[in-house]
């Protein structure tokens, strides 16, 4: 990337009533972050969005910051990961915010800006006796946990359409011939979501460091029935097998057993979770028979 040109290292943030300066550090202009790579960074986007429409809603009656609300007194980006020559995969920022009376009247945080990804609980259901569950892990290195071999649920990343995509999922149709069809997946989150009300307006997703970062998962449930046997021989074709340079191992695990396996990933304890109590409401079998019949019951 040609670092030679010339790159404003700092604008005003568009569409906030007040200014809001962006700085870009030295690093990341002589990495060729522009303005323009800034301003369409989806990730990036989504976040000052959901910001300046948050700070807004602290006038409300009611809300815990109305008598002294948070400004945002500016943004400074330190460090981007290009994936292409156009294209942003992480950034790093930091947003300074400000307010007026009480303590702490600074709000300082260093936020890694990723975007939205997805997670996946996959139940395998024998016909013959459809209250037995399978699901089907991944174990792949997570080397932010220190970990070579991270037992969690499938995951994968949201592009700019919105669509799913990624390794594991890419993995999985390969290895089991199951194709990931849009309008057989159930949005656990959202079907969770639905009707509750909070005093933010945030992605119907888990969050699962909002301190620091911007990701929300996208939690879904994609259910299929087979044959006992074709679980078996599923179970075989897949022990120990590894693809994706030894990336990925897909793993068949017993339902009843995945929130102990799974206790270290918080997208399978989140899943889980959310299944049992979407399950106990009688909401998973109405989406599993919408999905089924495309009718309603």
């Amino acid at each position: 990337m040609d670092s030679a040109q010339h790159v404003a290292t700092t604008f005003i943030l568009p569409d906030w009533t007040s200014a809001v300066p962006v700085h870009i550090r030295p690093d990341a202009v002589n990495d060729g972050l522009t303005r323009d790579h800034v301003e369409n960074f989806t990730a990036f986007k989504n976040w000052t969005r959901t910001l300046n429409k948050n700070l807004s809603l602290q006038t409300q009656p009611g809300h815990a910051s109305q008598a002294d609300p948070w400004k945002l007194q500016e943004i400074i980006i330190h460090h981007v990961k290009f994936q292409s020559p156009q294209s942003i995969r992480f950034m790093t920022v930091e947003a300074k915010l400000r307010r007026k009376y009480e303590q702490p009247l600074a709000l300082d945080r260093v936020v890694f800006l990723r975007g939205g990804s997805v997670a996946m609980l996959m139940i395998l259901r024998p016909r013959d006796l459809r209250t037995e569950r399978q699901v089907i892990m991944t174990e792949q290195p997570r080397i932010g946990a220190g970990s070579t071999a991270f037992l969690e649920i499938p995951a994968g990343m949201l592009d700019d359409s919105m669509e799913v995509r990624g390794k594991v999922l890419e993995e999985i149709e390969e290895e089991t011939g199951f194709t990931i069809q849009r309008d057989e997946l159930i949005d656990l989150t959202e079907l969770a979501m639905r009707g509750t009300e909070t005093p933010d307006q945030l992605e119907a997703g888990m969050y699962p460091s909002p301190a620091n970062m911007d990701e929300y998962v996208t939690l879904f449930l994609w259910e299929k029935v087979l044959d006992r046997q074709e679980i078996e021989d599923l179970k075989d074709r897949l022990s120990g097998l590894k693809k994706h340079d030894n990336m990925i191992t897909l793993v068949i695990c017993n339902y009843e057993e995945i929130w102990r396996k799974g206790a270290r990933d918080s997208k399978t304890l989140a899943a889980w979770a959310l299944y049992e109590g979407l399950s106990r409401e009688g909401k998973i079998q109405d989406e599993l028979y919408r999905i089924r019949t495309g009718r309603s019951r």
